[in-house]
This record gives C-alpha cells, sequence and structure tokens, in this order.
C-alpha cells in the first residue's frame, strides 16, 4: 500500500494560501442584502414625520445631517459634482445609494450638465437632489434659474464659500445673493439641525401643487458643514411619501408631453406683444407661487422667522444663518453689560418675512445687521421691508467675508455705538440709516447706498 501524499499549498510572500477558488461560506450563511434596512423604511404622512415623530439627538457634522435628511426623504435621483465643501456631503448621498436608500446616483460631468440633469429628472416627474457651493453655484447659475420658470420641484443645497478672486475656498455667502432673485424658495439654515429639518421640508413645500418650485437650502460652508451639532432626528425607518408628480402645477414630460415642445410651441420666442405679455405674466406665476408657499413654511417649519427676546428691547439683531448663531453670544455679551438686546432669526429669504419684520421692528431703537459677506444683502432686504414702518436706526453691519469669522466683540462694538452714538470703527457712515423723523437726508442717502 502506498502512502498518502501530501497535497502542496501555494503561499504569497506573506504566507497566506493562494486559491484559484473562493473558499467555500459555512453551511447556513447567506449573502447580506445591502439595501435589506432600506426596504424595512415605512412611509409616514409629513404631518407625523415633522410634527409627531419621536426624535433622538445625534451629534454630527452638517454633512452628516444632510445625508440622515436625504435619506428619510425617498430621493429618486441624486447628482454629484464634487467642490469644496459640498463634497463631503454628496459623497455621503452616495453611501445611501449604495444602501438602497437613494434609486439612482452619479456624479455629472460638471455643474452644467449636473444641474441640467436635476432638471430632465424633475421634468419626468421623479424627486431630485443635489448639491454645489460657490464657484459651482455660479457655474450651473443658468440652469438653476431656469428651474422656476419650468416648474420644477427639487432641493438643491448650496454650502456657500468664497466665490470672488483670488480663489479661495473659505466660508463666505456671498452667492446667496445671486440666487434671491431667480424664484426659487429660498431657506438659510444657521446649524446643523437647521440643514436637516430644512431639507426634508424643502421636499415637501417643494412639491405642493399651488407652489411646484425648487427650494434651496443654503448653509455657511465649513462653519454647519464641517463642525459638528446636536440634530434631533426622526428613527431611520421612517421616509416621506414618494412624489406624486401628477399633482404638480404643470405635467411632467411623457409621451404625450415630450420634450420638443419646450421650444415647439413656445410663443414667447417671438417679437410681439403677446410674447412679452406671456413671459411677463409667467414671472408673476412664479413669484406667486413663491409667495403661496408661506402657509406651508408656516406650517411645517412654524415660520418664515423667529423671534427672541425683541420686546422692550434696546436694540434687536437681524441675522440669517452662521450670524444668527454669533448673534446669539453677543446678546448673552450685552446682557452682562446691562444692554438687553433681541433677536430676529430670518430662516425664509424667498419668501421674505416682510409683514413680521413689520410688527417685531414697529418699536426697536436700533437694529444691526450682522453678515457673512460684503455686500449686505440681508440688510437691503430688511430696510426696504421696514421702510416707513420703524423709526429704528438701522446698521448695516458688521460684515465679514472671505472666510473670516465674526468676533461678537464686533456686534456688540455696533449695539454700543447706535445706542450712544459713538462712532462705528468697523461700519462705514453710508451704511448707517438714522432716524426717520429726525434725519430723512441720512435715511435717502442709506437706501440709494443700498
Amino acid at each position: 500500500m502506498s502512502e498518502a501524499l501530501d497535497t502542496e499549498v501555494k503561499t504569497n510572500p506573506q504566507g497566506d494560501p493562494i486559491t484559484s477558488v473562493a473558499a467555500p461560506k459555512p453551511a447556513g450563511e447567506m449573502k447580506k442584502d445591502p439595501h435589506a434596512e432600506a426596504k424595512k423604511q415605512r412611509v409616514v404622512t409629513p404631518e407625523h414625520m415633522f410634527l409627531e415623530a419621536p426624535r433622538v439627538r445625534e451629534f454630527i457634522t452638517g454633512s452628516e445631517a444632510a445625508k440622515e435628511a436625504v435619506r428619510r426623504s425617498n430621493v429618486d435621483l441624486a447628482i454629484a459634482y464634487p467642490i469644496t465643501p459640498q463634497s463631503e456631503t454628496m459623497q455621503l448621498v452616495g453611501v445611501l445609494y449604495g444602501e438602497g436608500y437613494v434609486k439612482e446616483y452619479y456624479r455629472g460631468e460638471e455643474e452644467v450638465g449636473v444641474m441640467a440633469a436635476i432638471a430632465g429628472g424633475s421634468r419626468a416627474g421623479v424627486r431630485c437632489f443635489t448639491a454645489t457651493a460657490g464657484p459651482g453655484t455660479l457655474r450651473g447659475l443658468e440652469g438653476i434659474a431656469s428651474w422656476p420658470g419650468h416648474r420644477l420641484p427639487a432641493v438643491a443645497f448650496f454650502t456657500c464659500r468664497v466665490v470672488n478672486a483670488p480663489l479661495a475656498i473659505q466660508p463666505d455667502n456671498i452667492e446667496i445673493a445671486y440666487l434671491l432673485n431667480c424664484g426659487m424658495v429660498v431657506f438659510h439654515a444657521e446649524n446643523q439641525q437647521d440643514v436637516f429639518d430644512f431639507i426634508m421640508k424643502g421636499f415637501t413645500i417643494s412639491e405642493k401643487n399651488d407652489v411646484t418650485l425648487p427650494v434651496a437650502v443654503c448653509c455657511d460652508g465649513f462653519f454647519v458643514t464641517h463642525a459638528r451639532g446636536y440634530v434631533s432626528m426622526q428613527d431611520r425607518g421612517l421616509k416621506l411619501p414618494p412624489r406624486e408628480a401628477w399633482r404638480g402645477a404643470v405635467p411632467v414630460l411623457d409621451a404625450e408631453n415630450p420634450p420638443a415642445r419646450l421650444s415647439r410651441d413656445a410663443p414667447v420666442q417671438k417679437s410681439n406683444f403677446m410674447a412679452y405679455n406671456i413671459h411677463a405674466v409667467w414671472q408673476q406665476e412664479v413669484w406667486a407661487a413663491v409667495e403661496r408657499s408661506r402657509k406651508y413654511i408656516d406650517k411645517y417649519m412654524g415660520g418664515l422667522c423667529t423671534a427672541e427676546g425683541v420686546e422692550d428691547a434696546d436694540a434687536i439683531l437681524v441675522a440669517s444663518g452662521s450670524a444668527a448663531a454669533q448673534s446669539r453670544e453677543a446678546i448673552r455679551l450685552c446682557a452682562e453689560k446691562g444692554i438687553k438686546v433681541g433677536l430676529i432669526k430670518i430662516r425664509s429669504l424667498r419668501p421674505f418675512p416682510t409683514m413680521e419684520l413689520r410688527k417685531l421692528c414697529a418699536k426697536a431703537k436700533l437694529i444691526v445687521i450682522p453678515e457673512f459677506n460684503y455686500v449686505g444683502w440681508l440688510a437691503k432686504d430688511v430696510a426696504a421691508s421696514i421702510y416707513g414702518h420703524s423709526k429704528a436706526k438701522i446698521i448695516a453691519g458688521p460684515h465679514v467675508y472671505g472666510g473670516q469669522s465674526m468676533p461678537v466683540e464686533l456686534i456688540v462694538d455696533e449695539v454700543e455705538s447706535g445706542l450712544t452714538g459713538k462712532k462705528s470703527t468697523n461700519v462705514p457712515l453710508s451704511q448707517v440709516m438714522g432716524n426717520a423723523e429726525t434725519d430723512p437726508s441720512a435715511m435717502a442717502h442709506f437706501m440709494r447706498s443700498i
């Protein structure tokens, strides 16, 4: 009887066995479905999701908050193109695609293509999400500005950064100035919680029949996207109802509404009074739809703005985004000095809370508007809204930009100088409006300068 021969086992340089066939799996082990958890999600109404569902707090970044919002939003299509500080957000949305929470996902060739593809997806009747920042916003702006006119519901997340030369990637929200007059609904998130809430609620508001418009959710890049904060979130096993495109204000494109009709049946391309009138009336309808979103913002978000301690305040700070967070710390420092200061936080920039500001600022003595940009787009809207409805002195500043953070002492200095009459060292006189009754020339100069 011959002896049994030992089987030769080949190994790699590390000593690991080399085999051309996969090792057999243990008996009873089955391949794990990467979409298993996503398939377990349960559809609930927006009212239950936003107003009733229990929440649990987690300490996460703004990009992670956006990811968790998309997870619960029943998104059909997400398209990405990387640009700092947005890149991590869309990378995380790609993870959701791998897990089955997003149905389709790909990386576009550049921002123009991304915005065009989002338009195509929305026209086809699916729920769409994308994100961009700074130069990416401006590169895609032609497409973005066309979305409202085509009545395309979608949510775009703008993680604001510097757009001016010299090139920089730091926080600066000047790009919001370009978005304000496109016909979109525009929200400005202060923190990670706002990012989570505004994205989810944005989908619901965007798709309402009497709105049918895109929603822009903006935040100040890095300050929010890469920093961590507490976010109260509903169970990940819940999701919003799918988009029901048939409820929209315009029909989706299909075999009965082919894309060719966009140009073939476009009387606005003619040069006559009827063409001009059609375009004018359509613009009016777009902005009327923006205004009609107010009731849904009130219902789901609790209002276009919030007010804290404005009754009998010596001064009121009006701010949005990260400037609202800095304003809260400035209010604390003012309180230590015996100065009572209130805060109005603007959540919705379009529609703008004009009537709310007129009511809240009616008795104000001083209004200070800190911003993370050079041009002061928020101060312009605030001044135009309360013009003739408040006798307050308005200081359009302080401003920081180019990536600078805002020391709270700058805000405190403007409050003190505004109340005492001391000349500001941070805000030029052209950005200060005096009392409307006693100094009309200063008010007129201020309105011209903004």
